[in-house]
């Protein structure tokens, strides 16, 4: 993790709920689509451990967060179009291969 090798901090938790929004909401919505959680294979890794803690999956509903950027604000998608994109979750859902287990370090 971020500032422990073995203690979810809240650094981590706000990371984690930036990441998972980037490539379904910000890399469309305010245009930052030049790189991607999904092709950076460290953040990828560093999201699916979070999200395959106890209770935290649960808590997760990526069509919420989509809805919520792509149609609260009227000025930036006049029509409310809320794209496909990938399916995020389901990436976050695979098992980390035991040689993939390399997190983003900070330190």
């Amino acid at each position: 993790f971020l500032v422990s090798d073995t203690s979810l901090t809240e650094a981590d938790v706000r990371l984690f709920v930036t990441l998972i929004r980037f490539d379904e909401a910000y890399s469309v919505h305010f245009k930052t689509n030049t790189r991607s959680v999904t092709a950076s294979p460290a953040l990828l890794n560093y999201c699916r451990a979070i999200y395959q803690m106890p209770h935290v999956a649960e808590t997760l509903n990526m069509q919420h967060i989509k809805l919520f950027y792509y149609c609260s604000n009227p000025t930036l998608n006049h029509y409310s179009i809320v794209p496909r994109g990938t399916d995020f979750e389901m990436l976050l859902k695979q098992t980390i291969a035991e040689g993939e287990k390399h997190y983003v370090h900070f330190l």
